[in-house]
């Protein structure tokens, strides 16, 4: 189900979180899920994933990872506020060590001037140290921004180990 080269990248980014003794979570807007789904798709991932939170709604971000409702007020749910807001939640609220943090317009709707189809922000939040935002917009349809999100995901989280 999860592309070989996703699944080879995952691996390899749960082998260094394992060397580093780092647990892992997940707090997804735009990829409901799928960055998680990718690194549980890894036989024994259950040694260094702890949790995923997919928060698809403002409710679910306000909810579940502490999100201010004045900061997506503010900024809107697409923001690098955001993003940092979902990563350090995610971190507040489970047993991780680092923890990712998406939030997009993954199309084909939904997009404007500002905020463009394609747009999605991400952070990753580790213990100890500045949380990491970082945006960008991917090109493609749907199915192509929410896989490149993911990439982008997994890449970030290894950069944090």
């Amino acid at each position: 189900m999860i592309p070989v080269d996703l699944q080879a990248q995952a691996a390899a980014l749960l082998e260094h979180c394992k060397q580093a003794g780092l647990m892992l979570a997940t707090a997804e807007s735009c990829t409901g899920g799928l960055i998680a789904g990718t690194l549980t798709e890894i036989a024994g991932s259950s040694a260094v994933v702890d949790r995923g939170f997919v928060t698809y709604s403002n409710e679910a971000k306000a909810e579940m990872l502490g999100v201010d409702p004045a900061l997506i007020a503010t900024h809107g749910a697409v923001s690098e506020a955001v993003a940092r807001a979902m990563a350090e939640g995610a971190l507040a609220r489970s047993s991780a060590d680092i923890t990712v943090a998406v939030t997009g317009v993954a199309g084909p709707g939904g997009g404007t001037a500002s905020k463009p189809v394609g747009l999605v922000h991400l952070a990753v939040a580790r213990k100890g140290r500045e949380t990491v935002a970082h945006h960008e917009v991917f090109s493609g349809d749907r199915s192509a921004v929410r896989r490149a999100t993911v990439e982008k995901a997994l890449t970030m989280i290894d950069a944090a180990t």
